[in-house]
């Protein structure tokens, strides 16, 4: 486990972080972009969760993915050639999301239009969760491309995690009853 006794250390004073090896980047790189914008993801979802207590086996879901969240951090903050056992993203977490996902989504009405951003406060706000979860995905496609190596089960996991928001946001709108849906052109 984690053990913190000194929150503040003065070692990023001057614009770095260290990733889990110890070695430093400056904060703006785009690995810590990513992990940085998962770290978001987790915090909106706190705040969505403040709205799914009378949703006992949604809100139980968004526990699970806000505790992956963390070791999804956790593996991105971690380069591929450490000499230490890492903690990483398995493929069985992502197989888990893909379950929920379908568990969700078979209790959901079909779509038949796009769904904006809305209805219960807690879709809103699980709505928002997934665009920070879309941002971090980009997050990662940009370190990908700078030169970071990421496994294929991180990767998967975050596609995987925006889709989950989705389904719980729609799940959180009476399933699909209190979405709000687009209709195109209509204020022409």
């Amino acid at each position: 486990m984690v053990k913190l006794t000194k929150i503040y250390t003065r070692s990023g004073d001057d614009g770095s972080t260290a990733l889990a090896d110890g070695t430093r980047r400056a904060k703006h790189d785009a690995r810590i972009a990513a992990y940085g914008a998962v770290d978001e993801t987790n915090a909106a979802l706190g705040t969505a969760r403040l709205y799914t207590k009378d949703h006992a086996a949604l809100d139980a879901v968004l526990a699970r993915l806000q505790n992956d969240l963390f070791d999804l951090g956790a593996d991105l903050a971690t380069p591929d050639d450490v000499d230490f056992e890492a903690l990483r993203i398995t493929p069985a977490q992502v197989t888990r999301l893909e379950s929920e996902i379908d568990t969700l989504n078979d209790k959901l009405q079909p779509l038949d239009s796009f769904v904006l951003p809305g209805g219960t406060e807690a879709a809103a706000h699980l709505h928002l969760a997934r665009t920070l979860m879309r941002r971090a995905e980009r997050r990662l496609s940009a370190a990908m491309e700078a030169g970071d190596a990421f496994s294929d089960s991180a990767r998967q996991f975050i596609n995987r995690a925006s889709d989950l928001l989705f389904v719980a946001a729609r799940t959180a709108n009476e399933n699909g009853e209190k979405d709000v849906k687009w209709v195109p052109g209509a204020n022409r």
